[in-house]
C-alpha cells in the first residue's frame, strides 16, 4: 500500500493511542462482561422468549464488529501527517473548497478519532474523489448521487493538526 493510499488513515499520535486503547477494552474486559451476560441470561432457561440473552448477543455482535472496524482502521493507519506536496489535496489535509458556491472547510480522511467539530469526507466519497490530487486553485466537478454536475474550487489546502 503507497503512503497516500485513499485506504490509509491519517491519525495523530493521541487518537491513535486512544482507539488502541479502546480496542484493547473491547478484546478484553468488555469481550469478558458480555460473555457473562450471555451465560446468565442463558441460565434463566428458554431462549426464545429471553429478552435478555437476544440483547446480550446483539450487543456482543456490534461489539465484535467495532473490534473489525478497528482492527482494520489501526492495520491501515499511519500517524502523523499525510505526505502530499505543499499545495495538494490528499487524505488527512484539511481542505477549504468552494463547492457549488458556498466555501466550506472540511477535512479530507476518516472520521475516526476526530474531535472537535469539523465536517469531514472520505477521499473515495463522490467530492473526495474529485479532489484528491488536485492543486490550490484548481476547478473541478463530480456528478451527485442525485445526478446534479457539482463545481469545486479548490481554495486552500493544510495538514490536520488534530
Amino acid at each position: 500500500m503507497s503512503e497516500t493510499s485513499a485506504q490509509t488513515a491519517w491519525l495523530t499520535q493521541e487518537q491513535f493511542d486512544r482507539l488502541t486503547a479502546e480496542l484493547e477494552h473491547l478484546r478484553g474486559p468488555a469481550r469478558a462482561e458480555i460473555v457473562k451476560r450471555i451465560e446468565a441470561a442463558r441460565e434463566e432457561g428458554d431462549l426464545k422468549e429471553n429478552g435478555g440473552y437476544h440483547a446480550a448477543k446483539d450487543e456482543q455482535g456490534k461489539q465484535e464488529a467495532r473490534i473489525r472496524q478497528l482492527t482494520q482502521l489501526l492495520e491501515n493507519s499511519r500517524i502523523g501527517v499525510a505526505a502530499a506536496p505543499e499545495g495538494v489535496v490528499a487524505p488527512g489535509m484539511v481542505v477549504t473548497a468552494e463547492v457549488a458556491g458556498d466555501v466550506e472547510t472540511f477535512l479530507l480522511g476518516s472520521r475516526e478519532g476526530i474531535s472537535g467539530d469539523i465536517d469531514v469526507y472520505s477521499p473515495t466519497s463522490p467530492l473526495g474523489a474529485a479532489i484528491v490530487g488536485q492543486h490550490v486553485g484548481t476547478t473541478t466537478s463530480y456528478t451527485a448521487p442525485n445526478g446534479r454536475e457539482i463545481t469545486v474550487v479548490v481554495k486552500d489546502v493544510k495538514p490536520y493538526a488534530g
